[in-house]
């Protein structure tokens, strides 16, 4: 079965059509192709057509185009929290498959209020693969839900290095208190902060 390969349209500059084919085979494989599926041992075989034109083929440091059509349409959001070892984990099997993933890093309230309504608890790491979720870590679940969303294996497609986010940096104290207005300070010899002249005050 030929790969989805489009580097071969990067000379054309006429816009064409392609019939594009996502089925699963007999051991539950999902696949991405231009050529139509062996007629007795696909499933659930879905048809789409594609325009395709010069300015929308995926250069070679964009994503292949299996892995754009997979994040269209099961877009990845991965939700994590500091020194948390199984979100490193989960960060880690998405870089090594290639996957585009949005990465929520859990510390406030509004972060933990999206967790609750999409998870229905705040367990991290949690990963939610268009509409179905996956609270805690476990590698095969992890894989099957990827397989199911039509993301390409690991090694088929170059692998990722997007790193865990970094939190929100505070505003800076010196920047937050405004500076003192002096236009109008009083002045002399009496004025407060003024320095000793050897004139001491009554008691």
């Amino acid at each position: 079965m030929r790969s989805v390969i489009f580097a071969v349209l990067l000379g054309a500059a006429c816009t064409a059509a392609a019939q594009m084919y996502r089925w699963t085979d007999d051991k539950g494989r999902v696949h991405v192709t231009d050529t139509p599926p062996p007629p007795n041992s696909a499933k659930d075989v879905q048809k789409r057509r594609v325009t395709i034109s010069s300015a929308a083929v995926p250069q070679p440091a964009a994503l292949p185009y299996a892995v754009q059509l997979a994040a269209k349409t099961f877009p990845v959001t991965l939700y994590t929290a500091r020194e948390c070892e199984p979100c490193g984990e989960a960060r880690n099997l998405l870089n090594s498959r290639g996957v585009p993933f949005r990465e929520v890093l859990v510390a406030d309230e509004t972060q933990q209020a999206e967790l609750r309504k999409v998870a229905g608890a705040l367990a991290v790491p949690s990963v939610l693969v268009g509409s179905n979720v996956q609270k805690g870590f476990e590698e095969g679940a992890y894989h099957s839900l990827l397989d199911i969303a039509g993301y390409p294996k690991a090694g088929a497609v170059p692998v990722r290095s997007q790193a865990e986010p970094q939190p929100a940096a505070p505003p800076a104290e010196a920047e937050a208190r405004p500076a003192e207005d002096t236009t109008d300070a009083a002045s002399g010899p009496y004025a407060p902060g003024a320095k000793a002249t050897g004139i001491r005050t009554r008691k």
